[in-house]
């Protein structure tokens, strides 16, 4: 074979090839080129969408640690009550007319109960203002001691026709179940008369119940002692009452008292006797 020749079809052989490879290789090239570029398209768009799904995760977040706060916040008060009462009573002392009666109370995570209240007397001498404020503590699990709890409460009682202005500062502590239960303590008493220098008393004070019929829409029971919420009186002040409670329903409940009372005047030993009824509703929830 001549070189020349050779040489001649060793070039178009090489070029034939090139020019064949270039065809075969040209369609894997514009793939790869392809491919490179819906790769760089699709990284845009995930750096794009990031900020946005860090933002919405942010957001989540937030929403979620407001409505735990807001739960956690909402679980800090486990019961609440309002109560309002229409009374009207009668003794020998001061001829008591009509009285209304206002309180309410809130209890913090089954363990501290806060409680206050007004009352306005209108009677034959003028206008008597009640008022009290009180804490209980119950800081026992257990199901025999879950009952007990301590307990302290101001009280005023005000006579301001007369300018009688008694303060009580009463400690006690209670053993309350849905039968029966008694409390004792000893109120701290500071009673001025007529614009006078103050005198103080500490007097012994106990209340005691017990309901003959108690079910989830009635209770009828007795009570007998020297204190409640919005009075605190002396060993000889011994009231007697029968009260009656009908549930209307989870919200709403009824409530009657009919009292005997054996008493003097606030801060007084005249000894009277007296009657005295009241009603009215309760909220609690």
């Amino acid at each position: 074979m001549d070189f020349k020749n050779f040489h001649h079809y060793s070039v178009v052989f090489n070029l034939k090839t090139c020019n064949n490879a270039g065809m075969i290789f040209r369609p894997y090239l514009i793939f790869i080129m392809i491919f490179l570029f819906s790769l760089l398209n699709i990284y845009a768009e995930e750096t794009e969408t990031e900020p946005e799904a860090e933002e919405e995760i942010r957001i989540e977040i937030a929403e979620a640690k407001t409505a735990d706060s807001s739960a956690q916040s909402s679980s800090v008060i486990s019961a609440a009550e309002a109560e309002a009462y229409l009374g009207s009573e009668y003794n020998r002392g001061n001829y008591n007319t009509g009285k209304i009666m206002l309180s309410a109370g809130i209890e913090l995570k089954e363990f501290v109960f806060f409680k206050g209240g007004l009352a306005l007397n209108q009677n034959t001498i003028g206008t008597d203002i009640d008022s009290f404020f009180s804490a209980r503590f119950s800081p026992f699990t257990k199901k025999y001691l879950s009952p007990l709890s301590f307990s302290a409460s101001y009280i005023y009682n005000g006579i301001l026709d007369l300018d009688v202005h008694t303060h009580s500062i009463l400690p006690f502590i209670s053993y309350m179940t849905d039968r029966a239960g008694a409390s004792v303590g000893i109120s701290l008493r500071f009673t001025s008369f007529f614009g006078e220098e103050p005198q103080f008393e500490s007097i012994l004070s106990f209340y005691v119940y017990f309901n003959f019929i108690k079910t989830e829409s009635f209770i009828l029971g007795a009570g007998c002692g020297t204190f409640d919420d919005f009075n605190a009186r002396n060993m000889a002040a011994l009231w007697l009452n029968l009260n009656a409670t009908i549930k209307i329903n989870k919200l709403l409940s009824i409530y009657s008292k009919l009292e005997w009372m054996q008493s003097g005047l606030d801060g007084l030993t005249a000894t009277f006797y007296g009657i005295s009824f009241k009603g009215g509703v309760k909220f609690s929830w």
